[in-house]
C-alpha cells in the first residue's frame, strides 16, 4: 500500500508480514525519533521481532527524514502527529486495525494520537519524550535556530518551526492522562537523553488503561544486548493483552 500524508508526500515504509499472525488484520505501527529513519537498528530488530512473534509490523521514516518526501526543516512533533493519522487512514482502509510504537519523540508523537485517536488499540513509548520543551533546552538551547544544526550535524538543520512546536507542547503528560487503551511506557535505566524520571512521572499520573512501567538496563536507541531486551519485552508485553 502506498502511504501519503496530507501535504501529498510520500512516506517510506517496510512491512514485515507475520508468517502466522495472531490477529491476521493487526498491525504494529513502528515510528522513530528526531534525526533517525525506519532503519534504526533497534527498531528495525523490533520489528522482525514482532513479525517473528505473530505481530505484523510496519516501520516507516517520517515525512522529511530517511526516504520519504518531504523537508526535514519542516519535522516536528505536530507534523508527525498528522503523519501518523495519514498512515491511520490508510492501513485502516486497507481493513487492519492498529497500535502504535514510538521511540523518542516517536514516543510523543504516539502519546499525542493516542490521545485523540479511538483507532489505536495499543500505545507503546520506547524511551519517549514527555517533557518536549526541556528536552529542546537540554539539547538544543544553545543553538541558534535556522542557522545552526542538530548535534552539529549539517544534514539535520535546526529549525524554527521544530523550536517553537517543541516549546509550545511543553509536555505530554496531561496527553497521557487521555489515553484510554491499554499504554507500555519502556525505558533504559542509562538514557542519557530523556530520563526514565520521565517516564515514572508518566507512569504515576495514571496514564493508560491498564498503563505499564518497564524499566531495562540500556541507554536511549537500546543498543547493545538492550535492544533484544526491548524487543522481548514489547512482545511479552503485547502477548499479556492479545492472547
Amino acid at each position: 500500500m502506498d502511504l501519503i500524508n496530507k501535504h501529498g508526500q510520500k512516506i517510506d515504509h517496510r512491512f514485515h508480514e507475520a508468517p502466522a499472525p495472531i490477529d491476521p488484520k493487526h498491525v504494529i505501527l513502528i515510528g522513530h525519533g528526531v534525526t533517525g529513519n525506519l532503519d534504526r537498528p533497534s527498531l528495525k530488530a523490533l520489528a522482525e521481532g514482532l513479525a517473528a512473534s505473530g505481530f505484523h509490523a510496519l516501520r516507516f521514516s517520517w515525512s522529511g527524514n530517511g526516504a520519504s518526501e518531504g523537508d526535514f526543516r519542516e519535522s516536528c512533533i505536530s507534523r508527525e502527529v498528522e503523519d501518523l493519522g495519514s498512515i491511520i487512514d490508510v492501513v485502516t482502509a486497507n481493513g487492519y486495525t492498529v497500535s502504535y510504537a514510538g521511540h523518542s519523540m516517536g514516543g510523543a508523537v504516539g502519546t499525542l494520537r493516542g490521545a485523540v485517536d479511538a483507532r489505536l488499540r495499543y500505545v507503546i513509548s520506547l524511551a519517549g519524550m514527555v517533557e518536549t520543551a526541556a528536552f529542546y533546552e537540554r539539547e538544543f538551547g544553545s543553538v541558534t535556530p535556522d542557522a545552526g544544526f542538530m548535534w552539529d550535524e549539517p544534514d539535520f538543520p535546526l529549525s524554527s518551526t521544530f523550536a517553537n512546536d517543541l516549546r509550545g507542547i511543553g509536555s505530554t503528560m496531561a496527553a497521557g492522562q487521555k489515553i484510554m487503551v491499554p499504554y507500555l511506557l519502556l525505558h533504559g535505566i542509562q538514557d542519557d537523553l530523556v530520563p526514565v524520571e520521565d517516564a515514572r512521572a508518566m507512569f504515576k499520573s495514571g496514564a493508560g488503561v491498564p498503563g505499564a512501567l518497564v524499566e531495562i538496563e540500556g541507554d536511549h536507541t537500546f543498543t547493545g544486548d538492550a535492544t533484544q531486551t526491548m524487543v522481548k519485552e514489547v512482545i511479552h508485553w503485547l502477548k499479556s493483552h492479545c492472547t
